[in-house]
């Protein structure tokens, strides 16, 4: 909010509904682990595959696909991409992509959603529990995301996000290892919805906090991402992130090569199914220019 001189407010309202919710959560994600013993090999297996369903509807759906527009993607992708990114929870392609892209253009600043410029905990979780900084909606409004509303499936789930939410989230990864290997309903809901919603949520935000505190820069030192190998791990390619805010258009968001990167094998393997199109990619010639230029000379 701004004063009545003009100037930025120094306090945010907090939303108390997250704050309680996410408590509730994680409590519930904790309580989930004592439940792994007990719990059926399959079931499992299927709670990692639904993460990795969840990951994909993030990072090759919401991030590269929708706001970068890094490749296109026909139409079966695209539903699959909405189906799973309706898995992950974490608001609906519209709104997800309009944040980051804010997030990319006012990068560490107020106006930036999750700024990590002010702390770790603000930018994992602690910006969704207060209200948004007034500068994120008003520099929010100057950018165009008409882009976005002119995909139908990116309206069609907008539209239908809330039951989409609790079938994809909730009731498929808990009535499948109940119905195909009787798993009890509680395991079930506890492991693969609980525990691997909240896994998913906080590897997602650590793309926001620790990608954008701990590693090198090579890519370009003046910038705040780093390139950081745990993230990567855990977010399934997206930890390359000097690279990734230096060239925020290339679909693999890193060099390619032997880089871990799940997200851009899944790309790639579409692209050879023929469902992928118009993938984009630095040169070799401007990464290695950008190094010399502005990188720290870690690689």
């Amino acid at each position: 909010r701004r004063t009545a001189s003009g100037e930025a407010g120094c306090g945010q309202a907090i939303v108390w509904r997250n704050v309680v919710l996410m408590g509730l959560l994680h409590l519930g994600a904790v309580y989930a682990l004592s439940l792994v013993p007990r719990a059926q090999l399959l079931t499992l297996l299927w709670a990692y595959f639904c993460f990795l369903m969840t990951a994909l509807g993030v990072t090759a759906g919401a991030h590269r696909l929708w706001s970068h527009r890094s490749y296109k993607a026909k139409l079966p992708l695209r539903i699959f991409l909405a189906a799973a990114n309706s898995m992950a929870f974490q608001n609906d392609i519209y709104e997800w992509s309009r944040d980051h892209r804010v997030h990319h253009k006012y990068s560490e600043t107020d106006a930036d959603p999750h700024n990590a410029r002010r702390g770790f905990f603000f930018s994992h979780i602690g910006w969704l529990f207060v209200r948004k900084h007034w500068e994120v909606i008003e520099k929010g409004r100057k950018l165009d995301f008409t882009d976005l509303l002119d995909d139908p499936v990116v309206r069609f789930q907008r539209k239908y996000y809330k039951s989409s939410v609790v079938l994809m989230c909730f009731v498929i990864p808990t009535f499948v290892p109940w119905y195909l290997w009787g798993e009890s309903l509680w395991n079930a809901y506890f492991l693969a919805s609980i525990l691997r919603y909240t896994i998913s949520l906080n590897v997602t935000w650590l793309v926001n906090s620790a990608a954008h505190m701990y590693g090198n820069r090579p890519y370009d030192k003046y910038i705040n991402p780093r390139q950081n190998t745990f993230v990567t791990l855990g977010a399934i390619g997206e930890g390359f992130h000097n690279y990734h805010h230096t060239f925020p258009f290339d679909y693999s968001a890193s060099e390619l090569g032997l880089k871990f990167n799940p997200t851009t094998w899944f790309i790639d393997f579409m692209f050879w199914l023929g469902l992928v199109t118009d993938r984009k990619q630095a040169p070799k010639e401007m990464i290695q220019a950008r190094k010399e230029r502005t990188g720290d000379g870690s690689a």
